[in-house]
């Protein structure tokens, strides 16, 4: 049951992170006026899709405090870096984002790195 509540973590954070992407991008860019970000901003929040991104995010909290009951930090933290991983491809895949040998190399070695803390309990 624990790998379950890293699995929801990591599911929700990037569902987050994907949501908050998509809508803010077809919002255009902050404004420059400080009373133009305020309205910009609040625009944002409301909207209901971004309000799920940071609803989101709070659910992973509650995913990741149960996941802290069955592992250790040191064990149960290298795996949230899967979320990396997950928004690197989603990012590809939905926004076209690019792909550099920079970014490959990279995630490559964030997956060892959960390979090999993995291994260490």
């Amino acid at each position: 049951m624990g790998y379950f509540y890293i699995f929801g973590t990591i599911f929700f954070t990037v569902y987050g992170q994907i949501v908050l992407k998509w809508r803010i991008s077809g919002v255009g860019e902050l404004p420059v006026l400080a009373s133009d970000k305020i309205m910009f901003l609040a625009k944002l929040l409301f909207d209901p899709w971004i309000f799920s991104g940071f609803l989101s995010a709070f659910i992973a909290s509650f995913f990741w405090m149960a996941a802290m009951t069955k592992f250790d930090l040191s064990f149960a933290y290298p795996f949230m870096s899967g979320a990396f991983v997950l928004v690197f491809l989603l990012s590809v895949f939905i926004f076209h984002e690019p792909v550099t040998w920079q970014k490959i190399v990279g995630l490559l070695l964030i997956v060892a790195g959960i390979v090999v803390t993995s291994r260490s309990m």
